[in-house]
């Protein structure tokens, strides 16, 4: 079977039976994971279907994926997760002031952060409080607010009224959906107006997340991806992606 003629027989397995698997595909059409790989993210490129952590969805099931809570997303992509993170770390200073945001990648974030010295961290992260309580090197300011259950973050009126009077070195923050035309998303409608006030108090924009968020558009577009100084990732986001975000003068970083 012909390149063309299996990615359109791909295209109607996944609109018949979303989600669909690499491994089931690859069985199914009798080629290795790696061609079904190459196959979804050409299909996704082309805004044909949507690739996931493993496998496809239909577009339209997209704006139906809620993200799990946080908690539960601490599990996926570990590795990649972790090197993203000392990556990050290895880009904040001692002396400096940041703001780290909510997320699994943020938090691993923290966790490489505990031994600087000097370092004063802005949060409106109960996890990210948490992980930085016992580091004695850095100052940590909370920001208050209505707290978000599932994300375990504070948000709403009084954490933007804080912010509109801060200013730091550099913000770090996590992005449920990263992508060259539509930007940079969420999934909360509450959290929407927090996190374009958080990208207001510094230059220095670093987003950080794993390959699963390139290509995924969430339901609340935060901001044009060009909000984004520098992008940390890793190295299973694909090269036409990269090649695209680049051209539009952003900072991506794989490690």
């Amino acid at each position: 079977m012909l390149k063309g003629e299996r990615q359109r027989e791909i295209l109607k397995v996944v609109e018949t039976h979303s989600p669909v698997h690499v491994n089931e595909l690859a069985e199914r059409f009798g080629v290795s994971e790696m061609t079904i790989r190459r196959d979804l993210e050409e299909l996704d490129l082309k805004g044909m279907i949507q690739r996931i952590h493993g496998g496809a969805v239909t577009r339209i099931e997209v704006h139906k994926r809620n993200e799990p809570p946080v908690f539960e997303r601490a599990n996926e992509q570990q590795e990649e997760k972790r090197q993203i993170a000392r990556k990050v770390a290895s880009m904040v200073q001692d002396g400096e002031k940041i703001f780290l945001g909510s997320g699994t990648t943020t938090l691993a974030i923290a966790e490489e952060l505990a031994h600087h010295q000097n370092l004063t961290v802005l949060t409106n992260a109960i996890t990210i409080v948490n992980c930085l309580v016992p580091a004695p090197g850095i100052t940590l300011i909370v920001l208050g607010g209505f707290l978000r259950r599932m994300e375990l973050s504070l948000i709403g009126h009084f954490t933007e009224s804080a912010l509109e009077n801060l200013r730091v070195d550099k913000v770090i923050i996590g992005m449920r959906g990263i992508d060259p035309v539509h930007g940079l998303t969420s999934d909360n409608m509450q959290e929407l107006f927090t996190d374009q006030a958080i990208l207001r108090i510094s230059k220095t924009i670093i987003v950080a997340a794993d390959y699963t968020k390139f290509g995924h558009v969430a339901a609340i577009r935060t901001a044009p991806i060009t909000a984004a100084t520098k992008i940390v990732t890793d190295r299973k986001v694909s090269l036409d992606m990269v090649t695209a975000i680049r051209r539009m003068g952003i900072d991506i970083i794989q490690v």
